[in-house]
């Protein structure tokens, strides 16, 4: 629950405890093909303290007014707008970032969810590469093919770790995630590829992966404990290409990045990937 919303039905593919779901015939060839790519190979919190560092998000009345949206590179695969995105809205990286710059914005009582990537406001609307609207009541998917705010054609915010949401204790839906490079296709509920490679050891965008049930989360405490036991039960979504094993969280002062730090103790070979259907290829 976010601002009095359900985030997406019980059902939807975000919210499926993955713990006894199929292992996928490919599974150590896609965690090998990770590791052969160099880089980053352990879990890597790619969120914090830091008020740049992480994505944010903001809940806004039904009453807030809607703006003008110019899309500015991926138009032909955005959702039209008026989005209701206040001026002072959080942009991802802050104000002067050159990252991606996300925005994302939830309404309460539409229960609709607005996510814009590469947002700049122009005094009377927002500027943005491409956007998505999520109706949080139904989790309707993209049109097959679309991109969103995310790479994978998927939305963000349902895949962020949020603080509230650690702190209570548990967490409840997989989290988003990145690799340095994906193959060129994808799994739903992901309908999207970033990619122009045909490996088929490379993970697909949507691709779902778990924390290994035999992995000791004993020796982990406080909220990398909480974390790694929703990695078990709802595991990761490939989103986006990035650094490998970086998992998304949302932007909180609260953090306490010493406990997140322990995350990076953990292997990206502790992983193993599920099979949730079958590979779209375009």
């Amino acid at each position: 629950m976010i601002g009095g919303c359900q985030v997406f039905p019980q059902d939807n593919a975000w919210n499926q405890d993955v713990s006894a779901a199929p292992l996928h015939a490919n599974s150590a060839n896609y965690i090998s093909r990770i590791a052969a790519l160099g880089g980053n190979q352990k879990l890597h919190a790619d969120f914090g303290s830091d008020p740049t560092y992480g994505i944010p998000y903001v809940v806004v009345p039904s009453t807030q007014p809607a703006v003008p949206i110019t899309f500015t590179a991926y138009g032909d695969e955005s959702d039209p707008g008026p989005y209701p995105v206040p001026a002072n809205a959080p942009i991802e990286g802050g104000a002067a970032s050159t990252g991606d710059r996300h925005v994302l914005v939830l309404q309460q009582g539409t229960c609709k969810l607005y996510e814009l990537y590469r947002s700049f406001f122009n005094g009377s609307g927002w500027n943005a590469d491409s956007g998505a609207v999520w109706n949080l009541n139904t989790g309707a998917l993209r049109p097959a093919g679309w991109t969103s705010a995310d790479a994978a054609g998927l939305p963000i915010l349902p895949g962020l770790v949020r603080y509230d949401e650690v702190k209570s204790g548990k967490i409840t839906h997989a989290l988003r995630f990145t690799v340095s490079r994906t193959q060129k296709g994808y799994v739903l509920p992901a309908t999207h590829w970033a990619s122009s490679y045909t490996d088929g050891n490379l993970l697909p965008m949507g691709a779902r992966l778990r924390l290994r049930a035999d992995f000791d989360t004993s020796g982990y405490t406080g909220d990398s404990r909480v974390i790694l036991e929703a990695l078990k039960k709802y595991g990761l979504i490939v989103a986006d290409n990035g650094s490998n094993w970086f998992i998304t969280g949302a932007t909180d002062s609260r953090w306490d990045d010493d406990d997140l730090n322990q995350l990076k103790n953990v292997p990206g070979s502790a992983f193993e990937v599920v099979d949730t259907g079958p590979i779209v290829k375009p």
